[in-house]
């Protein structure tokens, strides 16, 4: 079993070599470990102190996002053949030495994919400023509601992947990729693990480059939802929207009707027949597209399941191909 631990960092020169230090040499279940630092185009010296700490350091030329960096990690780790990914941020706010008990559930095979969680249990809740709470609390909601499931915390980037689970991964988000990572997981099938484990709340140097700004983050996180929603669930998506804007129209079609009735008279509501026309219409045209989307959609799957298998075969190959080159 071997396990690659990626550690997406941007300006993390503080902090870098401390995470990597804690990373435990050696873990039950577990022949191999590698350490990956994806430098996200740091301009300090993450890279440099990252190498010398041991780490293997994959580097982007300008700072393309943590969700870009977890991307990369992920290709990178199965590059090296790994069985098992772990993804630990690098400001510290993670333990380390926990990334035994996060894997615990996926070597004893319960399940496909773990990720710590802040809110399960109460004591080991850390102190943040409530509008970070607040927002974990709306994000997690929307989440749930989307998925029917009952999670704790799906912002939380200290996460274990099974090498199947790392393939079947299909993310567009360069932003973050925290709750993108769930919607595409659940609509597959995987199995998720929440592992409760203590986090600290906030960082002990410099912003978060993700929530340092909740507006932002909201707005971001926000279109990355909608966008994977509209991916993963198009019937729900445009069918929605759809049947909304019919209702609306047949509403003020019923309005005037009924003033009609009442009046004889269809003044002074005569242009809203128009409006509710138009609505009529478009509501018909998003559920035929609704419809469409459906269909495209069921394409989609059968594309992911093409592209798991070539993702498969891929990194095999190379791994098999690096092997004999070592060999020689």
């Amino acid at each position: 079993m071997k396990l690659v631990i990626i550690i997406p960092a941007y300006n993390e020169e503080k902090t870098i070599v401390q995470v990597i230090s804690a990373i435990p040499k050696a873990m039950r279940g577990v022949e191999q470990i590698q350490v990956v630092v994806v430098d996200d185009g740091s301009t300090d010296r993450t890279r440099e102190l990252a190498e010398q700490a041991g780490a293997r350091v994959f580097r982007h030329p300008e700072n393309k996002g943590v969700g870009s960096a977890f991307g990369s990690g992920l290709r990178e780790a199965l590059k090296l053949g790994a069985d098992l990914i772990v993804n630990i941020d690098a400001d510290g706010q993670f333990d380390p030495a926990d990334i035994p008990e996060l894997i615990e559930p996926i070597l004893k095979g319960d399940t496909d994919f773990t990720t710590a969680t802040r809110f399960a249990d109460k004591s080991l809740i850390p102190k943040m400023p409530i509008t970070k709470k607040y927002g974990n609390f709306m994000v997690r909601s929307i989440i749930n509601f989307l998925t029917g499931k009952k999670f704790t915390d799906v912002s939380c980037g200290f996460r274990a992947y099974t090498r199947e689970t790392a393939l079947k991964l299909n993310l567009f988000g360069s932003f973050t990729y925290t709750q993108e990572t769930f919607l595409n997981l659940v609509e597959k099938g995987v199995r998720i693990k929440e592992v409760p484990l203590k986090v600290r709340g906030e960082r002990e140097f410099g912003e978060s480059r993700v929530a340092n700004n909740l507006l932002r983050y909201g707005l971001k996180s926000g279109s990355i939802i909608l966008l994977a929603l509209r991916d993963l669930k198009p019937l729900s998506f445009f069918g929605w929207i759809g049947s909304t804007v019919s209702l609306l129209g047949a509403g003020i079609f019923v309005f005037v009707f009924v003033h009609w009735l009442l009046t004889g008279m269809t003044t002074p509501y005569k242009s809203l027949i128009l409006v509710a026309s138009v609505f009529l219409i478009l509501g018909f045209l998003l559920i035929v597209m609704a419809l469409i989307a459906d269909m495209l959609g069921r394409i989609r799957k059968n594309q992911d399941e093409i592209l798991f298998i070539l993702r498969d075969q891929y990194f095999r190959k190379l791994e098999k191909d690096q092997d004999e080159n070592s060999k020689n």
